[in-house]
């Protein structure tokens, strides 16, 4: 039943997520011209940008990193509608946003079945404890920590560290682990394809760059794009999941729709961060219904306003959200490692 604006305005958040599902229903039908207008805007940017670096290589090397690094909010821009292919959320037909997600797949350097896969896997497993592993970034709970050894605690603490999740993380997933059908290499030779396909088409093109251009357009143009647009692509996903109150249980107390509401964030950005990143920080209406195109999650946000309130984060709140390492099954909440030691010992 459509809500008048009045109505939506008055609803609360439910206590039962599943509640949402048949309100948010109503946005999930994309509108073709939009969906071709902003895959246009951002492909055309995208390229007019790279095109830029790549003349401005002979004027100055700073110059053309410079609009590279630029350039990767647009790749980032991408790898969103990327995503909305893959929810079938950006073209009614299914097989043209299949292969629109492929074709941006190799500008992403993401094999786009493979990826598609296992971010549905991440979509019904979220906030799982007993299905961490696929498609999230690992969590330990404090009991899990405090078993652990001395160097399984270290090797914990350097894949939580900043500088490996954030920089040396991107780098391994998206130029080396994409290159395999990682978690499905016995799935059937689909995922084989998809992987395969996007290299040998990915080879192509670098192929054709450096012949034309010889290696500064790779080192400077191509690898600052991926990388800025990587890491950003990290950073999003996860803030998106891993803030203070964000949500866990184990399968006997999981339920899917709560998980989504109450375990994703609504990061709430500066108005070209949000346009450049494609609305994905409203994260929680995406998990709970993420047939919706990125464009219309605004639309949920201006007509409910208790969606619009839900786990606020802001842009500067955030960067505290780097500190939370361990969930505490007690409290329900994320901490640091110094508060699970004064909480609970060593």
């Amino acid at each position: 039943m459509i809500q008048t604006p009045a109505e939506r305005a008055a609803a609360p958040v439910s206590e039962d997520a599943r509640d949402w599902v048949n309100i948010l229903a109503q946005y999930r039908d994309p509108n073709h011209l939009r969906s071709v207008f902003e895959l246009g805007v951002t492909a055309f940017a995208f390229l007019g940008l790279w095109a830029a670096a790549w003349y401005a290589l002979s004027i100055s090397y700073w110059l053309a990193a410079g609009i590279a690094v630029i350039n990767g909010g647009f790749l980032l821009r991408l790898f969103i509608i990327q995503h909305d292919c893959g929810h079938s959320a950006f073209f009614r037909n299914r097989h043209v946003g299949d292969w629109v997600g492929r074709v941006i797949g190799v500008l992403t350097l993401t094999p786009y079945d493979v990826w598609k896969r296992v971010h549905s896997i991440h979509h019904s497993a979220a906030g799982n404890l007993d299905k961490r592993g696929m498609g999230d970034i690992h969590t330990l709970t404090v009991e899990e920590y405090r078993e652990r050894s001395f160097w399984g605690r270290v090797g914990y603490r350097l894949y939580r560290h900043p500088l490996v999740l954030f920089g040396l993380g991107p780098v391994y997933l998206f130029i080396l682990q994409n290159r395999l059908p990682v978690g499905l290499m016995t799935s059937g030779a689909k995922y084989w394809v998809s992987a395969m396909g996007t290299n040998v088409a990915i080879a192509l093109a670098l192929t054709l760059v450096i012949w034309f251009g010889g290696l500064m357009p790779f080192l400077l143009v191509f690898l600052p794009s991926t990388l800025i647009a990587a890491s950003v692509g990290m950073w999003l996903f996860f803030v998106q999941h891993q803030f203070e109150e964000t949500h866990w249980d184990h399968t006997s107390d999981w339920q899917l729709h709560d998980a989504a509401l109450h375990g994703s964030s609504h990061y709430v950005l500066p108005g070209v961060l949000r346009w450049l990143t494609g609305n994905i920080g409203v994260h929680h209406v995406h998990h709970l219904y993420s047939r919706i195109p990125f464009y219309r999650l605004t639309e949920v946000l201006r007509d409910y306003p208790a969606l619009a309130d839900a786990q606020r984060l802001g842009l500067w709140e955030s960067f505290a959200c780097v500190k939370l390492q361990l969930w505490d099954q007690r409290q329900r909440r994320l901490l640091s490692y110094a508060e699970a030691r004064r909480l609970y010992g060593s």
